[in-house]
């Protein structure tokens, strides 16, 4: 049975606007369902720096400093020092480089940005004072195209979600899907290679995007082409 270690946000690695537990909960279901034997971890410096061999990684994590300059931090703990967010990248990086496999979803592209070579992993990043969202609402995710194994035979998907907009994103990222904010098209789903496979999913602010038929074929369709 392969091995999923799903690392969900708490403490600084939380937020006040993202229902982790229970967005992890369905995450969890979802790789369960899908045949994955699934280690559930809060502890998120330790999970990761500590991290052994499994075939998947999951992070499900944010940021306390806020998503944008007038948006103060929320009071959760002292952020990590630099040198803590190095070391829980470089985890990431040792488990691609032993052929492991990364699905990161919504706000995890926000937490490790300070880091270099951070966003080349990941293929993107959040950029604090750029990158926004506009209100939660019911949209359509348009699917960029069918010639990739997690969106083949995929149809564009109504989901109830943040739209994340003008992410910085890496040249040599493969994007899958994208929506549609102020006349311009944003990539939300994406992959590329690090030595492993690299998914991420934009989506997944709280239950409801797991509740988007479109969407969980998406990650399931992704678990099948990040674990073969």
């Amino acid at each position: 049975m392969p091995t999923a270690l799903l690392v969900s946000g708490s403490g600084h690695w939380a937020d006040p606007w993202h229902p982790f537990p229970a967005t992890s909960a369905r995450l969890r279901e979802l790789l369960t369902e899908h045949g994955l034997e699934v280690d559930l971890r809060e502890d998120v410096e330790d999970a990761l720096v500590g991290m052994g061999h499994v075939d998947l990684l999951v992070l499900n994590i944010g940021n306390n400093d806020g998503p944008s300059p007038d948006l103060p931090a929320a009071e959760l703990g002292d952020p990590p020092t630099l040198p803590v967010l190095e070391a829980v990248a470089a985890a990431v990086q040792d488990h691609l480089h032993r052929g492991g496999a990364l699905l990161a979803v919504h706000s995890s592209c926000t937490p490790l940005g300070a880091v270099p070579g951070w966003s080349r992993l990941l293929g993107g990043r959040w950029i604090r004072g750029r990158t926004m969202h506009p209100p939660l609402d019911a949209c359509t995710v348009q699917v960029v195209t069918q010639d990739h194994p997690v969106t083949a035979g995929l149809e564009d998907f109504a989901v109830t979600d943040e739209r994340y907009s003008w992410l910085h994103t890496e040249d040599d990222i493969t994007v899958l899907a994208q929506q549609r904010h102020a006349g311009e098209q944003h990539p939300v789903v994406w992959a590329r290679h690090d030595g492993g496979k690299v998914l991420f999913d934009a989506l997944g602010h709280d239950e409801r995007s797991y509740d988007s038929p479109g969407h969980r074929r998406l990650l399931h369709q992704g678990l099948d082409w990040l674990l073969t």
